[in-house]
């Protein structure tokens, strides 16, 4: 759905909702709106979640609205008194600076049924984490019959033209960079190292997309065959047809929690609780753990199995032990600057 199409549903929903109770303002007619992800993460919250809020609300009104953690954080920050969204998704980074820009609403722990059993990192005041992502290695193995093994395996000859990576506004984007800055010798705090390297893979380099949805479609358009990916969207992809699979790199695959969060000034606070109550049951995390969705859950009562259990881990401690968990804290003090030098002179 198009930007122009959601603001008109909103727009006419909201009116409908003013002309049956005139005593109703214009931000509290206006259904719930939820800033999700774009790709996978929208096809995956519209099948399971949106569901799930609406059997537990008697199918209140809800909007998706899927954008990048920056744009979310733009667009409430450009409407602090009546913001336009009502919950925010946020991988580690972005949610550092929602709370520290003082955006989002402390999270009402004591009314919430499913808090205390998330695992402990997942317990986050401020807006707990429903979920882990997982980025590693996605490839066509039609094409490549050899799976990779390594994140340096982009720069190989034999992938000239065909290699795919996001910009740095997405997490995506600027984890993968910073895991290129350590192969040499950089760290969360200087990434120049990554750059050089980026420099390098320019003759590789099919495309550099806008966001991990985008770069989904490339691997459906058959426009690259290789690139950095989240676990949970090349799952489907596959179940799709489309010939992709994933690999954790021997460096060890990125992994990292994202958080929902109730946006400050929201006129609809019961409902985004309510959202976010849905998100951290069992049911609907047990839901978007099976196929096509295969997202990592946070909830203890949900044991991994399928194809997360035997790709990724069989348990949270495992998942703990196995992947690559980065500082966020410290990557936030230059990022914004590491955006303006990548989009500058990251172009093929």
């Amino acid at each position: 759905m198009s930007l122009d199409r959601r603001h008109l549903l909103k727009t006419a929903l909201a009116l409908g909702a003013m002309q049956a109770f005139p005593g109703l303002t214009w931000a509290q007619a206006r259904p719930l709106v939820f800033a999700t992800f774009t790709g996978s993460w929208e096809e995956a919250h519209k099948a399971v979640l949106v569901p799930a809020f609406r059997k537990a609300t008697a199918d209140a009104q809800i909007v998706l609205d899927p954008m990048l953690s920056v744009d979310q954080i733009a667009k409430v920050n450009a409407a602090r008194a009546n913001p336009p969204i009502d919950v925010m998704l946020h991988d580690p980074g972005p949610a550092l600076v929602a709370i520290g820009q003082d955006l989002v609403e402390p999270y009402p722990v004591e009314k919430s049924a499913y808090y205390k059993d998330l695992i402990s990192e997942a317990q986050v005041d401020t807006g707990p984490a429903p979920f882990f992502q997982v980025v590693g290695l996605t490839y066509n193995p039609e094409v490549i019959k050899t799976p990779p093994t390594s994140w340096a395996d982009l720069w190989k000859p034999e992938f000239k033209g065909r290699v795919g990576i996001t910009n740095m506004n997405s997490t995506l984007g600027t984890g993968f960079m910073v895991e290129i800055a350590k192969m040499h010798g950089g760290s969360e705090a200087n990434i120049d190292p990554a750059f050089a390297a980026i420099e390098k893979l320019k003759p590789n380099l099919a495309a550099v997309a806008a966001n991990p949805g985008a770069l989904a479609t490339l691997f459906q358009q058959g426009q690259i065959d290789i690139s950095p990916g989240n676990f949970n969207a090349i799952q489907i992809l596959k179940a799709k047809g489309v010939p992709v699979e994933f690999v954790a790199p021997k460096e060890g695959a990125i992994a990292f929690k994202t958080t929902i969060h109730i946006v400050k000034n929201s006129p609809n606070k019961e409902l985004a609780f309510k959202l976010i109550e849905a998100a951290l049951s069992p049911e609907v995390q047990a839901k978007l753990m099976d196929s096509p969705y295969l997202i990592v859950p946070t909830n203890t009562k949900v044991k991994m199995g399928g194809e997360i259990a035997k790709v990724l881990a069989k348990d949270t401690d495992d998942l703990k032990k196995k992947f690559v968990f980065q500082d966020w804290k410290k990557i936030n003090e230059q990022r914004s600057a590491w955006i303006e030098k990548f989009n500058r002179e990251i172009k093929i």
